[in-house]
């Protein structure tokens, strides 16, 4: 996904990076890459109506996370996540999501997450709720 333009992705977010954000070595540590990735689907989900973190017997779990790195991010850029939706599947759903700095036509970062539908008082895995899935659908592209 290095060469991914913005344009491949129907959902941006724009989230600022802060002063402690950044490492030792001067750019945003990696493991604030994957916080990007969490804000942006979640927010996304909650903007829609479609996600109380606070009171939804069914939520989302992440069980799989990956990201490669291509440039640094560094406070106080502005990083733009693409979402969009690889697979969207009976109880789990693969994001894949682009981190974008400033203005920049490609991406700094790329990667996927996977949502599993959980009952959260079981823990047990269950069907996404319809109006969940409808929220997602506009987001749905083929998994490259």
């Amino acid at each position: 996904m290095r060469d991914t333009p913005r344009s491949a992705f129907p959902h941006i977010a724009a989230l600022p990076t802060r002063w402690m954000d950044n490492d030792s070595y001067g750019h945003v540590n990696n493991v604030n890459y994957y916080s990007f990735f969490d804000t942006a689907v979640n927010r996304y989900l909650i903007d829609r109506g479609v996600l109380d973190i606070h009171q939804d017997e069914i939520v989302g779990f992440v069980v799989e996370t990956g990201c490669s790195y291509f440039s640094s991010l560094s406070f106080p850029d502005v990083v733009h996540v693409g979402v969009r939706v690889a697979k969207l599947g009976n109880s789990s759903v693969r994001y894949e999501i682009a981190l974008y700095r400033n203005d920049e036509p490609m991406p700094a970062a790329a990667g996927h997450f996977v949502h599993v539908y959980v009952h959260r008082p079981s823990g047990k895995p269950v069907p996404i709720p319809e109006t969940t899935r409808a929220v997602l659908q506009p987001l749905l592209q083929p998994l490259l």
